[in-house]
């Protein structure tokens, strides 16, 4: 069965519905159903996107392409609408550089069935699902109208309150009524009617977007909140001068963020600025109508504000898409919570368990939701069963009320008096791999191919229920029931490959994510089996665990943990999973492979009687620093990436600095920072590295990466901050030192006994200059000798000091361009590259890198076309994150990531062949 994938969109949360979108891509059985990408990009055009480019990290990296974009002074990214108005030649252009546009009455052309990862508006309001019925095209989730209805969260407080369901009281304010009101008095009428806290929303937004909490009745953060609801902002001259050169970039870049801020394009209100400028930087990215000004692209802004502010004192920027009512809210202070129901094969609403939300004092945002290990996720919420039950029986009664179909996210409040709250009911859940629609689905024991396939299922029945093409779906749902049918009684023999993830480092996180993608890329193959395999301990002892797939999925890796001291600990599970199980068996007797059993701690023995390789997600120590390798050939287990004596030189930045600088390759001056020294005598220390090492500079630890305590040192008081944290003997951070250091919420910062200072690289005077990290990948030749492929690398655009976590990692947040624009003349930028490559392939060479690694670089090209390369890092088990850009590089060279994956795999046999055939 063709399943035509929806994803990206119109709305604010694309990037999370383009990763959604990919994930679903992903795990899809393929021994079902063929993957159809169909990108719908922000002006609402379908795009059948070329496979390669469902691997980049964002939208931006690849769509609008580089080429159909004008020059940007700031090298800034955007999304096609800033391009302003494009011809109909224009449009066409640039679509053709990813894929083939596609209109809508050539859709059913393309598929039997329509798998909707749209977020918001033009994804669950209906729209899109009214399209469809018209042509014809089954297609997951809610109908029109319960769609229609989902996305209004007006509409269901008016709907809850009509019927007497407690939710929390609330207000509604439009921008005109905001316009012409005191605000000082509204604010008092609010806090009198609501009380404090005020919960402000955007009545048509999900991912916690357009939300604030206002805890005070401060009139300016209230009159923020409600222009953050509105997609408005309000800006003084003396606000914007008090900015310099780089600052107003940045204040540009969030004010145009689509999650954080208030997108393009705005219009420029008049009524706050001056009737005419000068002129852009670009007059045809201005539309003029009256009383205002659209302005479309982040550059053209810069140099409108710049002249704005020549001649007005305030003006008012409102984007063209923003929302004309702002819900406020009484805060409900108690346990937050969010369920997923489905409906059962007899088309009743059956509720998961409930996740409770664990996340201290912040808001549950954008970055919160989707960045792991920020918030905790606890499944089922830790409440006696009779409680748990009653949450999902109001979520099963709003499913029924609300008319929602196939499935639908409650999210609610259990307060401190234990009553309980409904609110913000979702149509389509976020759906990245360990999000609360794939979390949830695993405690019954389905794990992401099997919830989806049964999703499908059931949405061609609800289809077909409302009259939707009944002999054409009736027979589609008999070739599935036949397929599904067949698929449980496959006996294929694949071969076991253990992922190992977590660890106990800042790095777990991250490896977990790296190790959930590597497992589920390689299961829903014909090839492997994999068991994932989670490591924790010490540097001392390495305790390995197989888990189940509810288990795997948990949302981090201080999650998993704490499942298996649970089950160590000989803790049942929670009561009522035995009761939601048995209520789900008629599906997962039909969909899942085998039941769920508890985590079960094993030892490299076992571990070599399990499997027939292994592939370590770890990142940092433990898994790059060599033990773990070292024990793996111990029991002749074939691994993923370099042997034992090269990572346990790549673990060690300054040890890999050093190799290299001998090796004649550039790198940074760099020296060991010793906390003996610093405790010996503070002072005579941070003058010995001002003496060496001019402000600012880099500091870091030696052997961790995933961006860990890297930090730009620009003064005494941040060296002091930074030596303090790494060298504390707590594990608490310190608040002073972390607030010097702006450290982010829950921005974990490791101890250590030394840590790494290094000049900071600079352009130097050079024509060009950009941070780039590149891909290689090992095989061997027919003479058995290693041949190294390096792939074209990656340009990282960091908008803060340095990359930080989120755009190495997060979904939509990192901007990078693959292959790197080393020259905007085609030739001049492939002699660049490959020289850059030639030096990255020397520096495999000289550590001896296998398998496949990543290496991060600083490049100058001069004035006379020298190319110097300046080595920052070498990461032997990089990131294997969906969002992570050495998918970007090898799919550029032809591989998909589970064809990379194969090859990295079947080198690790290879070598591992070659050392018996030696010995």
């Amino acid at each position: 069965m063709k399943i035509g994938i929806f994803f990206g969109g119109t709305s604010r949360e694309r990037e999370i519905s383009f990763a959604g979108g990919r994930t679903v891509f992903d795990n899809l059985d393929k021994a079902l159903f063929q993957p159809v990408p169909i990108f719908v990009d922000s002006l609402g055009q379908f795009i059948l996107l070329d496979w390669q480019y469902i691997y980049k990290g964002t939208i931006r990296d690849f769509y609008p392409p580089v080429s159909s974009q004008p020059p940007s002074l700031h090298h800034l990214q955007v999304y096609i609408e800033s391009l302003g108005e494009l011809s109909h030649d224009e449009r066409f252009e640039a679509i053709a550089k990813v894929g083939r546009k596609i209109d809508a009455e050539q859709l059913p052309l393309l598929m039997d069935f329509a798998f909707l990862a749209l977020h918001g508006p033009g994804g669950e309001d209906g729209a899109i699902q009214g399209l469809l019925e018209w042509l014809g095209i089954p297609y997951s989730g809610s109908g029109i109208l319960p769609s229609a209805f989902g996305i209004d969260k007006i509409a269901q407080k008016n709907l809850l309150k009509a019927l007497g369901r407690p939710t929390p009281d609330f207000r509604v304010i439009t921008a005109e009524e905001w316009d012409r009101t005191d605000h000082a008095a509204t604010l008092a009428y609010l806090v009198r009617a609501l009380g404090l806290p005020l919960v402000l929303k955007a009545p048509r937004q999900g991912s916690s977007i357009g939300v604030s909490i206002l805890k005070t009745d401060d009139l300016a953060k209230f009159e923020a909140a409600i222009e953050r609801s509105l997609f408005r902002k309000t800006l003084t001259r003396a606000d914007w001068q008090r900015l310099g050169a780089q600052d107003k970039v940045a204040w540009v870049q969030h004010l145009t963020d689509i999650r954080e801020g208030i997108g393009l394009p705005v219009v420029l209100n008049e009524q706050f600025g001056p009737a005419a400028i000068d002129g852009p930087a670009d007059d045809s990215q201005l539309a003029e109508a009256p009383g205002t000004q659209q302005i479309f692209h982040p550059e053209t802004l810069l140099y409108t504000l710049d002249q704005v502010f020549e001649t007005a004192e305030t003006i008012r920027l409102t984007n063209v898409d923003g929302e004309t009512q702002v819900l406020v809210e009484s805060f409900v202070a108690g346990r937050e919570f969010s369920c997923i129901v489905v409906e059962d094969p007899d088309g009743l609403p059956l509720a998961l368990p409930p996740t409770e939300i664990v996340k201290g004092e912040e808001m549950f945002d954008y970055r919160s939701k989707y960045l792991p290990g920020l918030a905790r996720k606890v499944t089922p919420i830790d409440l006696p069963e009779d409680k748990i039950q009653e949450i999902r029986e109001a979520c099963e009664e709003m499913f029924r009320t609300f008319g929602f179909q196939v499935y639908a996210r409650l999210d609610g409040f259990v307060g401190h008096d234990g009553r309980l709250f409904l609110n913000d009911p979702n149509t389509t859940s976020g759906m990245l791999p360990a999000s609360f629609f794939f979390h949830q689905a695993a405690e019954i024991g389905l794990n992401p191919s099997q919830f989806l396939t049964y999703l499908i299922r059931t949405s061609l029945a609800a289809r077909r229920r409302a009259g939707l093409r009944p002999v054409k779906l009736g027979t589609l749902l008999q070739q599935l029931d036949a397929a599904v049918a067949g698929r449980q009684h496959e006996a294929t023999e694949r071969i076991r490959v253990a992922v190992i993830m977590g660890g106990y480092s800042s790095e777990r996180h991250i490896s977990v994510e790296s190790g959930r993608n590597i497992y589920e890329k390689l299961s829903s193959s014909a090839k492997y089996a994999p068991v994932p395999v989670f490591l924790t301990g010490s540097a001392q002892e390495h305790k390995l665990y197989v888990l189940p797939v509810n288990v795997m999925l948990k949302d981090n890796a201080d999650d998993i943990r704490e499942k298996i001291e649970h089950a160590e600990a000989g803790e049942a599970p929670h009561p009522i999973l035995a009761r939601i199980r048995q209520e789900a068996s008629m599906i997962t007797s039909t969909y899942a492979g085998q039941a769920l059993a508890q985590p079960r701690r094993i030892s490299f023995e076992e571990l070599a009687g399990m499997v027939d390789e292994v592939f370590i997600a770890l990142h940092g120590r433990p898994g790059e620093d060599g033990a773990l390798q070292q024990e793996l050939e111990r029991f002749n287990l074939p691994y993923n990436g370099s042997g034992v004596a090269s990572s346990s030189v790549t673990i060690n930045k300054f040890e890999t600095n050093k190799r290299l600088r001998e090796a004649g390759l550039l790198v940074a001056e760099h020296r060991m920072a010793n906390k003996l020294e610093w405790q010996a005598d503070a002072e005579s220390f941070y003058r010995a590295l001002e003496t060496q090492f001019p402000y600012p500079f880099i500091a870091k630890p030696a052997d961790d990466g995933c961006s860990s305590a890297v930090k730009k040192i620009k003064n005494r008081a941040e060296l002091e901050a930074f030596s303090q944290l790494i060298f504390r003997t707590e594990e608490d951070l310190m608040p002073g030192p972390a607030e010097v250091l702006n450290l982010g919420f829950k921005e974990e910062f490791p101890r250590k006994d030394a840590f790494l200072v290094e000049t900071l690289i600079s352009r130097d005077g050079a024509a060009h200059f950009l941070e780039i990290t590149g891909g290689l990948l090992t095989s061997y030749d027919e003479d058995g000798q290693l041949d190294i492929e390096v792939f074209e690398a990656s340009e990282a655009l960091a908008t803060g000091e340095v990359l930080s976590l989120e755009e190495k990692f997060l979904a939509g947040e990192g901007q990078n361009i693959t292959p790197a624009r080393y020259d905007v003349d085609p030739v001049e930028r492939q002699r660049i590259s490959n020289e850059v490559k030639a030096v990255l392939r020397r520096v495999a060479e000289v550590l001896d890198i296998q398998g496949y690694a990543r290496i991060d670089a600083f490049v100058r090209v001069r004035q006379e076309g020298e190319v110097e390369v300046l080595i920052i890092e070498v990461n032997s088990l990089p990131g294997m994150t969906p969002a992570t850009c050495i998918f970007h590089q090898t799919a550029l060279a032809g591989y998909t990531p589970y064809q990379f994956i194969d090859r990295i795999l079947e080198f690790g046999k290879a070598r591992a062949a070659k050392a018996v055939s030696v010995n």
